[in-house]
């Protein structure tokens, strides 16, 4: 599929409000609208996961064997480190148990033995098992006629979300996949459905929205307004709908280092956390300023997530690539 700048940019930037949300947490600063940043990233997901496959069809199973060969090496990789670290002492808070690593490698959403949280054992891998749970019931929709698709998607997520209403449940398991917070994947295919026939706004009803949502996410950071889904999930729709709007009137400039930062996002969301750990634990005893702690370490976040980048992600994916090629090659004659 061409690359679309506009996602690739929301990416980037996203990826970065996240780095910033997380040093600024630990180095005693406040910016928690960076957490926003993985709302913008579902919608982009389900943006991306449906234009893709109405584009390029793939078989159910194609489908979530290639998600699963993207996303989780390098996260294996990362909660392998974590895992080692607390072994060793250098994360002394961290408790571990068979059940919860194992719970982590497979996506299963579980309570942390560490504070109760039902967060893996790297912290940011909470987002891979919405993630992960959007790929499954995706690839089943697959199973339907082209024409059911969308409205069999919608359908499921909305009956997910009224469940988690109606029952209110307390495992982890249910908690997780009946928060409202999976709707916005769901939004983000509409989003597909609309690009790929053409109806988006206009240049200026575009840019409008990108502004408009960009004001949405500072005032709650400066009035201290609600914070969750529900107030950040219709403003990164709106900034999705916005950047793909401009982007589709032909006046989205082409910025390169923010395209490669989008491609690069994914392991700067898996790593960062380390370098920020590191960076934090070297200056807790030196009279530096919180605001300086915070930017020094969001620079080391993301300069490990681009080495990670080009170190690990990208060769691990050429690798799989490769091996899927070879066993996909038919036999000879």
């Amino acid at each position: 599929m061409k690359t679309l700048y506009g996602i690739q940019y929301l990416r980037a930037l996203a990826a970065l409000a996240v780095v910033l949300f997380h040093a600024t947490e630990r180095s005693g600063g406040h910016f928690r609208i960076g957490a926003a940043g993985v709302d913008v990233f579902f919608v982009i997901s389900g943006f991306i996961m449906w234009t893709m496959s109405e584009r390029r069809p793939v078989t159910p199973l194609r489908f979530v064997l290639d998600r699963l060969q993207r996303i989780a090496p390098s996260y294996w990789i990362v909660t392998a480190i974590m895992i080692g670290g607390a072994v060793v002492g250098l994360f002394p808070n961290m408790k571990l148990t068979a059940s919860h690593i194992f719970g982590s490698l497979l996506f299963i959403p579980l309570r942390s033995p560490s504070n109760g949280e039902i967060w893996p054992v790297l912290v940011q891998g909470w987002t891979l098992n919405f993630e992960m749970f959007f790929y499954v019931i995706f690839a089943a929709c697959l199973f339907l006629p082209r024409r059911l698709r969308l409205g069999g998607l919608i359908g499921v997520f909305i009956a997910f979300v009224i469940a988690g209403v109606i029952i209110d449940p307390q495992s982890a398991l249910l908690m997780t996949y009946t928060r409202p917070i999976i709707l916005e994947f769901v939004a983000g295919a509409v989003l597909g459905q609309f690009w790929l026939k053409g109806n988006v706004a206009g240049f200026a009803l575009g840019l409008a929205l990108i502004i408009a949502s960009i004001a949405g996410f500072a005032a709650i950071e400066v009035l201290g307004l609600e914070f969750n889904e529900l107030t950040c999930g219709p403003l990164a729709v709106a900034l999705v709908l916005g950047m793909v709007s401009v982007e589709r009137s032909g006046r989205l400039p082409e910025i390169a280092p923010l395209t490669y930062l989008g491609n690069a996002s994914y392991s700067i969301y898996l790593w960062h956390t380390l370098a920020i750990s590191v960076i934090v634990k070297l200056v807790a005893t030196m009279p530096i300023p919180s605001d300086v702690v915070a930017f020094i370490a969001m620079i080391s976040g993301t300069l490990l997530g681009v080495f990670a980048y080009e170190l690990v992600e990208k060769p691990l994916r050429n690798l799989l690539r490769n091996f899927s090629w070879r066993r996909a090659r038919p036999s000879p004659a």
